[in-house]
């Protein structure tokens, strides 16, 4: 079948469920879109080609234009007619929710052919029966074997709370589990339960690939996590998010990427995505699993009768004392540095990424003995698990002494790769920096690395893999141009990707004003600023009648405008952080539909996703233009970078970044064709400053209008 047979059977298909949709409203945009995505993917070779083609499509869809329904008919139309998949991936837990419980069953009752849907977890969100198993007390291997630190850190909970009491918790918690597994009434993954778990308490019995001898596991045939792997293998349609696609690449988690239609829902948090994945920190205050790991693994190895590689107690202990010495003088380096004189918190980077002399001896003493520990550990694993397969009455004693030593690869693990990172110079420098932090009495000290550019991330390990995949969101396009997502998503000057603007359905001039209030205070003078900014929001807050978002743009500014608001107004306000997000909305909600003003009070968390339509958000409050704060050590790191090269890290990143931000908060305000909203933005930059104009012209179209103070 010709691509373009392929792309007039998806269309027809997209066609067919649209007009099909009670209440449905033609949207020449929606239409524009589906006809991209056909012909895109339709263009893709797929499987073993010698020489395949690539398609990507970049699609911006403004609110209203109903992306889903768009990529989903489309795309899952065109795979069930090449006899292949699609994988959709979403940034948010939200959207996942509302595509499986919503947009794939309505669209799965609608179209002629059937598919089948699932959604695709990390395995840390399942439980691991055989260590549950042992945790209820119901395990075979002795409990001797296992030492407290395993199950129980008293440190975390508290004063009130004695180690006694929280093993007794806990140990309920864990019984109550098994009964509902071994009657029937749970499935094990963490999401069903009643009750969100304590995440020490989860840690402690979830699946994770170092714990886990896959098919030499006794559990095996009635693992959560593969029973849960074999329903993906079995369905048309997968739903995973950014971070487990990336982190998925080169194992066989999900379809290969080079053989499916992959679509990317939320796309513009790739970037970010992309360098969480590839960075890497370790702790420096906390080693007392290197205490017990050489213990570990001679214990594996005596009761096994198996034989280490190496001598895993001097190991261990010239690891320790190597990363003890690099804690002391990183410690004394990072209170030397901090702002204030009795703060021990604080954050120290490395300019040009380079590691200080006095690092550097102690960061490769640590990188080769962690080493030496982590082949020891993998080389015993190895043998653990080929007894498990060999001699298969011993599967059960292996697979938990398995368990038991891998639960300390992890940590091991970030030690060689952050000691590696810290220790690697190449052009692009990357980003490094010791962290010091106060966590419940305790100091804690971590050391971090991490790539600067996200684009070449991207380039080298995702998109060098996919063949046909969309990219899309309501806010690619910054001050008008795609020119920053592309360069940040590692898809400029790819000629098999191609951009489209597609506008929302929504007529902003006539739906919404954008009043932008001309203070007397420049907003880089903040205390002033804020002050004068405090007093109009409380005047306008004043006069809301509905409901109203406010969004501030940290938590010291929200705090300042809380504690100035008076008494009759205090009632009205709902603040992020004094409940759950769920709660708060549901409060906000309530208070509107039975006719009082309520107005909430948010940080970036709410500027994105939040949907509030009608009386619910009248009006959008934008306190100040969404800079991000100049202390994240890699966006100084970036920027520092591209001075170094003769470029400007304002009008590359920082204003296109702003722009896209400032896009989504402006989102709050319209939801549906019959909204009438208004934003009021307090940043008079945003008219008088040539780069606050240029994020202006990639606003929605609203009426603008403007208030000098």
């Amino acid at each position: 079948m010709t691509p373009d047979q392929l792309a007039q059977i998806s269309l027809a298909a997209f066609e067919k469920v649209v007009a099909g949709t009670a209440g449905f409203r033609p949207r020449p945009g929606q239409h524009a879109m589906a006809e991209c995505i056909a012909t895109t993917l339709a263009r893709a070779d797929l499987g073993e080609q010698p020489n395949p083609t690539k398609a990507i499509a970049v699609i911006q869809a403004g609110t209203g234009v109903g992306k889903s329904a768009a990529y989903a008919s489309t795309a899952i139309a065109m795979a069930l007619e090449r006899k292949t998949r699609v994988l959709i991936s979403t940034a948010t837990v939200a959207l996942q929710e509302q595509l499986m419980t919503k947009d794939l069953p309505a669209l799965a009752a609608s179209m002629d052919k059937p598919f089948a849907f699932a959604l695709a977890k990390g395995r840390g969100r399942y439980v691991c029966k055989l260590k549950l198993e042992r945790l209820a007390g119901s395990g075979s291997v002795e409990d001797a074997l296992f030492d407290s630190d395993d199950v129980v850190d008293p440190a975390r909970f508290g004063s009130e709370l004695t180690q006694e009491a929280a093993e007794e918790r806990r140990f309920a918690f864990y019984e109550s589990m098994a009964m509902m597994l071994a009657k029937g009434q749970w499935d094990g993954d963490r999401d069903t339960l009643a009750d969100t778990p304590d995440p020490g308490d989860w840690h402690a019995v979830a699946a994770e690939r170092h714990t886990c001898t896959v098919r030499h596991c006794p559990r095996f045939r009635d693992c959560s996590y593969y029973q849960a792997r074999n329903r993906l293998a079995e369905s048309n349609v997968i739903v995973a998010n950014h971070d487990l696609v990336l982190a998925s690449l080169g194992t066989k988690t999900l379809p290969d990427l080079d053989n499916c239609l992959v679509i990317f829902d939320e796309g513009h948090h790739l970037p970010a995505v992309a360098l969480d994945q590839f960075a890497s920190n370790m702790d420096l205050s906390s080693l007392r699993w290197l205490d017990r790991l050489p213990k570990i693994l001679q214990e594996v190895s005596t009761t096994l009768h198996l034989q280490l590689t190496e001598d895993v107690t001097t190991l261990a202990s010239q690891l320790k004392a190597a990363l003890t010495q690099l804690a002391r003088i990183a410690m004394d380096m990072v209170q030397a540095n901090a702002d204030e004189k009795n703060s021990k918190d604080g954050i120290l980077r490395f300019a040009n990424g380079q590691l200080p002399a006095a690092l550097t001896d102690p960061v490769t003493l640590i990188h080769g003995h962690a080493q030496g520990l982590s082949k020891a550990l993998e080389a015993l694993g190895a043998e653990v698990k080929l007894l498990a397969k060999e001699d298969p009455p011993q599967a059960m004693r292996c697979s938990q002494l398995f368990a038991k030593m891998g639960a300390l690869a992890p940590k091991l693990g970030s030690v060689v790769s952050t000691s590696a990172l810290l220790l690697e110079h190449g052009a692009q420098p990357l980003a490094k920096w010791l962290q010091a932090r106060s966590e419940s009495n305790y100091l804690v000290l971590t050391a971090h690395a991490c790539p600067i550019v996200p684009g070449d991330l991207l380039r080298q390990f995702l998109w060098s893999q996919v063949r046909g995949a969309v990219v899309t969101s309501a806010t690619l396009a910054s001050c008008g141009s795609f020119d920053y997502f592309l360069q940040e998503a590692g898809l400029s000057n790819n000629a098999n990707a191609q951009a489209l603007e597609v506008s929302s359905p929504f007529n902003y001039a006539s739906q919404g004003t954008l009043t932008v209030v001309q203070t007397k205070a420049d907003p880089k003078d903040a205390a002033a600023y804020t002050a004068e900014m405090v007093t109009a929001l409380i005047a306008d807050i004043a006069e809301v009648k509905r409901g109203a978002l406010v969004l501030f743009t940290s938590k010291a500014q929200m705090r300042t405008a809380t504690e100035a608001l008076p008494g009759y107004l205090q009632d009205m306000v709902l603040v992020q952080g004094t409940a759950s997000r769920a709660k708060l909305l549901a409060t906000h909600s309530a208070r509107v539909q039975t006719g009082y003003p309520s107005v909430i009070f948010g940080l970036q968390s709410f500027g994105e996703g939040l949907d509030l339509p009608g009386a619910l958000c009248e009006t959008v409050f934008i306190t100040k233009l969404p800079f991000a704060p100049p202390s994240d050590p890699v966006d100084e790191a970036r920027a520092e970078w591209l001075r170094s090269v003769g470029r400007d890290p304002f009008n590359e990143l920082v204003i296109p970044a702003t722009g896209i931000k400032l896009l989504q908060w402006t989102g709050r305000a319209i939801r549906t064709e019959e909204d009438q909203a208004a934003v009021i933005c307090y940043d008079k930059r945003l008219v008088l400053q040539a780069y606050g104009r240029r994020m202006l012209a990639g606003l929605p179209p609203y009426r603008l209008e403007k208030r000098v103070l």
